[in-house]
């Protein structure tokens, strides 16, 4: 996942960043907001704001914004916003919520615009923001029970009607949930147990069921899961510290037993520790950090985590897809098992605001990991014959399980082509294990493509062009499947994106990893 895009810990409506003027850098903007000065122009009074008042801030010079019922004064904001100020203003004197929400609905503006708060919607309440938002819309509560049924949402979940019990023994509680989904694996079922709270979330399509408790009796640290995959039934076992007997499981805490859009769940974030850093190139490291042993966590090919940390007293949240160890199965090393431990694949920008606070982590030292998220699914390329990878710098890191994946698992699959972008043959990642993938297995192929190469390159330089795919992206055979995936600094991936269409290739048949 490229990641040195600041406008990543921002508030941006789309993701094309702009040019900022000197001295308005993330870093600067902190600095402005733990000045003292009054960036509201209301000398720090909190108003209520009706809709017709918010409508009439609607100029770059006078920009009020709402978001979840609370209303910001942004004008102060509008020369430090990566995106731009025609993008914030998208949204002046308006509700911004859904706009927010379709890009960074995991950023914390609270704390990024907290001196800018006007005050609260006069007729609108506000809506929870924490990591356990449980404020429903209307046809979410229909989900569960709280409204009457809705027709749409029972002929989408008439064969998914998610429910739990629990059975203890001397030593064990066991939590069972009958998710009734079937083909359920261990990557559908995320797992944390904190400070006595048990939180199981269970993915279910593009929905997810969540039970959150906080247990009767403490229990031990470490968990196990267990799925039986044909039923979709998912156990969880719990070790108990004494051998009383519990008369219920727990307390239920905020969204417990709901069932809601998964994407409308609000992120999740537990601390893991640094185990490993080692360097790939010059200027990028393999991260390896250990999940906590009451935690399940295993990340899905083409997703992504976040990072999240405080930087000047502001949280700072940044993504990043997990790698694998290597690209050669045969390779051993420790700490390299998913179900256990998370490596990233980071670029360390010596000037940037996140990376090298990254950088300064000393083996030990801990981090905050979210849920994974991210819109490609497996089944994309279950019964692929031709898949093409297109990437620029750290664009590669989702590449990197799709290859295994694709070409231990999909069996149909006849190529795969990697055209990998860089700047110098210094910046290639992992080129000798690409080399060597290319020798071992015959269906696949990696072409470098440099655009500031040295006068010895003999390979083919420049930039992401119709000429360069027109020659690359070739099917094994006429109607074969096929699928495009794109990754890299935005303005790549959208003419990357462009161009592909322009060669005939469909919508369905091009994927770009964004975040």
């Amino acid at each position: 996942m490229k990641t040195q895009i600041v406008k990543m810990t921002m508030l941006n409506w789309n993701k094309i960043r702009v040019p900022l003027k000197p001295g308005r850098s993330l870093m600067d903007w902190i600095r402005l907001t733990k000045s003292g000065k009054d960036l509201t122009g209301l000398k720090g009074r909190l108003i209520e704001v009706s809709e017709e008042e918010l409508a009439k801030h609607n100029k770059k010079d006078d920009c009020w914004i709402c978001i979840r019922g609370l209303v910001y004064n942004v004008t102060p904001y509008m020369e430090y916003h990566p995106g731009g100020e025609d993008e914030l203003m998208k949204a002046a004197g308006t509700d911004g919520t859904d706009l927010f929400d379709q890009v960074h609905r995991w950023v914390n503006y609270e704390s990024m615009l907290k001196e800018c708060l006007v005050g609260r919607m006069a007729l609108k309440p506000v809506a929870a923001t924490s990591e356990t938002c449980c404020t429903l819309p209307e046809e979410k509560k229909a989900l569960n029970g709280m409204l009457p049924k809705n027709k749409v949402l029972d002929d989408t979940f008439k064969d998914l009607t998610p429910s739990y019990d629990w059975f203890q023994t001397d030593c064990l509680v066991t939590v069972v949930i009958y998710t009734k989904q079937k083909g359920m694996n261990s990557e559908m079922v995320i797992v944390d147990h904190q400070d006595g709270r048990l939180r199981v979330d269970s993915i279910l399509r593009d929905y997810s069921y969540l039970l959150h408790i906080e247990l009767s009796y403490e229990v031990q640290e470490d968990i196990t899961v267990r799925i039986a995959e044909k039923v979709g039934k998912v156990e969880i076992v719990l070790k108990k510290k004494n051998n009383l007997p519990w008369s219920k499981l727990g307390q239920p805490l905020e969204c417990h037993n709901s069932f809601i859009k998964y994407t409308d769940r609000g992120l999740y974030y537990r601390k893991c520790k640094l185990v490993s850093k080692t360097e790939v190139t010059h200027d990028t490291k393999l991260f390896c950090l250990m999940l906590p042993q009451s935690t399940h966590l295993q990340v899905p090919v083409g997703q992504h985590i976040y990072l999240r940390k405080i930087i000047a007293g502001t949280e700072i949240v940044k993504p990043y897809t997990p790698v694998s160890c290597s690209l050669k199965s045969d390779f051993k090393e420790p700490f390299c098992h998913d179900s256990t431990h998370l490596i990233l694949m980071v670029k360390i920008y010596p000037n940037g605001l996140f990376t090298p606070e990254l950088d300064h982590l000393q083996i030990g030292d801990y981090i905050s990991v979210s849920n994974s998220e991210g819109s490609f699914k497996k089944s994309q390329v279950q019964t692929l014959e031709d898949l093409f990878l297109l990437a620029a710098g750290t664009g590669f890191t989702p590449m990197i399980k799709l290859l295994n994946y694709v070409l231990t698992n999909v069996c149909t699959v006849r190529i795969v082509k990697l055209m990998f972008f860089n700047k110098t043959e210094d910046d290639i990642l992992w080129r000798n294990q690409l080399e060597q993938l290319a020798l071992k297995d015959k269906r696949f192929e990696v072409q470098f493509i440099l655009s500031e190469p040295r006068k010895e390159w003999t390979g083919k330089q420049g930039k992401i062009s119709s000429s360069l795919l027109s020659e690359f992206v070739k099917r094994s055979k006429k109607d074969s499947k096929l699928l495009i995936c794109v990754c890299g600094p935005t303005p790549f991936t959208e003419q990357g994106i462009q161009f592909l269409q322009d060669l005939g290739y469909s919508k369905e048949e091009i994927h770009s990893f964004t975040a």
